[in-house]
Protein backbone atom coordinates (compact mmCIF):
# COMPACT_ATOMS: atom_id res chain seq x y z
CA UNK A 1 0.00 0.00 0.00
CA UNK A 2 1.57 3.48 -1.56
CA UNK A 3 2.79 5.56 2.15
CA UNK A 4 -0.21 8.35 1.48
CA UNK A 5 -2.98 6.40 1.71
CA UNK A 6 -1.81 4.26 4.65
CA UNK A 7 -1.69 7.60 5.79
CA UNK A 8 -4.86 8.68 5.02
CA UNK A 9 -6.07 5.35 6.51
CA UNK A 10 -4.24 5.83 9.75
CA UNK A 11 -6.26 9.65 9.66
CA UNK A 12 -9.34 8.03 9.48
CA UNK A 13 -8.79 5.50 12.28
CA UNK A 14 -7.90 8.82 14.24
CA UNK A 15 -10.32 10.47 13.85
CA UNK A 16 -12.54 7.61 14.02
CA UNK A 17 -11.69 7.12 17.70
CA UNK A 18 -11.52 10.91 18.56
CA UNK A 19 -15.78 10.71 17.01
CA UNK A 20 -15.91 8.60 19.86
CA UNK A 21 -14.41 9.73 22.71
CA UNK A 22 -17.51 11.67 23.80
CA UNK A 23 -19.36 8.44 24.26
CA UNK A 24 -16.74 6.67 26.56
CA UNK A 25 -17.83 9.42 28.74
CA UNK A 26 -14.77 10.31 30.83
CA UNK A 27 -13.79 6.53 30.32
CA UNK A 28 -16.29 5.16 32.23
CA UNK A 29 -17.66 3.44 29.92
CA UNK A 30 -15.59 0.11 29.18
CA UNK A 31 -16.77 -0.62 25.52
CA UNK A 32 -16.53 2.76 24.24
CA UNK A 33 -13.38 3.66 25.96
CA UNK A 34 -11.77 0.33 24.40
CA UNK A 35 -12.49 1.25 21.20
CA UNK A 36 -11.13 5.08 21.87
CA UNK A 37 -7.56 3.44 23.34
CA UNK A 38 -7.76 0.61 20.28
CA UNK A 39 -8.42 3.48 17.39
CA UNK A 40 -5.69 5.51 18.75
CA UNK A 41 -3.21 2.58 19.08
CA UNK A 42 -3.97 1.40 15.74
CA UNK A 43 -3.55 4.63 14.27
CA UNK A 44 -0.33 5.34 15.86
CA UNK A 45 1.26 1.94 14.58
CA UNK A 46 -0.05 2.82 10.75
CA UNK A 47 2.07 5.99 11.27
CA UNK A 48 5.22 4.55 12.53
CA UNK A 49 5.08 2.36 9.38
CA UNK A 50 4.15 5.76 6.86
CA UNK A 51 7.60 7.24 8.41
CA UNK A 52 9.15 4.42 7.24
CA UNK A 53 8.65 5.84 3.51
CA UNK A 54 7.49 9.22 4.20
CA UNK A 55 9.48 12.44 6.47
CA UNK A 56 8.01 12.27 9.43
CA UNK A 57 7.58 16.14 9.66
CA UNK A 58 5.53 15.57 5.85
CA UNK A 59 3.53 12.70 7.46
CA UNK A 60 3.02 14.43 10.77
CA UNK A 61 1.59 17.83 9.28
CA UNK A 62 -0.56 15.99 6.76
CA UNK A 63 -1.60 13.88 10.17
CA UNK A 64 -2.45 16.34 12.42
CA UNK A 65 -3.97 18.98 9.82
CA UNK A 66 -6.45 16.43 8.06
CA UNK A 67 -7.10 14.62 11.17
CA UNK A 68 -7.88 18.28 12.82
CA UNK A 69 -9.58 19.39 9.44
CA UNK A 70 -11.65 16.14 9.59
CA UNK A 71 -12.63 15.82 13.33
CA UNK A 72 -14.68 19.75 12.67
CA UNK A 73 -16.59 18.11 10.33
CA UNK A 74 -17.28 15.06 11.68
CA UNK A 75 -18.19 16.83 14.95
CA UNK A 76 -20.08 19.25 12.69
CA UNK A 77 -21.91 16.08 10.71
CA UNK A 78 -22.57 13.86 13.23
CA UNK A 79 -21.79 15.13 16.36
CA UNK A 80 -24.01 18.17 16.75
CA UNK A 81 -21.02 20.74 16.81
CA UNK A 82 -21.36 24.39 15.19
CA UNK A 83 -19.36 25.10 11.85
CA UNK A 84 -18.89 28.47 11.43
CA UNK A 85 -16.79 31.31 9.21
CA UNK A 86 -13.98 30.69 11.87
CA UNK A 87 -13.82 27.24 11.76
CA UNK A 88 -14.37 27.05 8.03
CA UNK A 89 -11.77 29.30 7.39
CA UNK A 90 -9.57 27.50 9.44
CA UNK A 91 -9.95 24.68 7.87
CA UNK A 92 -8.99 26.21 4.99
CA UNK A 93 -5.85 27.18 6.20
CA UNK A 94 -4.88 23.62 7.23
CA UNK A 95 -5.63 22.10 3.98
CA UNK A 96 -3.82 24.80 2.32
CA UNK A 97 -0.59 23.92 5.10
CA UNK A 98 -0.89 20.79 4.52
CA UNK A 99 -0.88 21.28 0.39
CA UNK A 100 2.45 23.87 0.60
CA UNK A 101 4.23 20.67 3.05
CA UNK A 102 3.24 18.31 0.43
CA UNK A 103 4.57 20.34 -2.21
CA UNK A 104 7.85 21.23 -0.63
CA UNK A 105 8.49 17.61 0.51
CA UNK A 106 7.80 16.72 -3.58
CA UNK A 107 10.77 19.31 -4.66
CA UNK A 108 13.40 17.41 -3.16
Amino acid sequence: MPAFLLLLLAIAVEVSATAALPRARGFTDLGWSLAVVAGYVLSIWLLTLVVRWMEVSVAYAVWSGLGTAAIAVVGYLWLGEPLGPAKLAGIALIVAGVVLLNLQGAAH
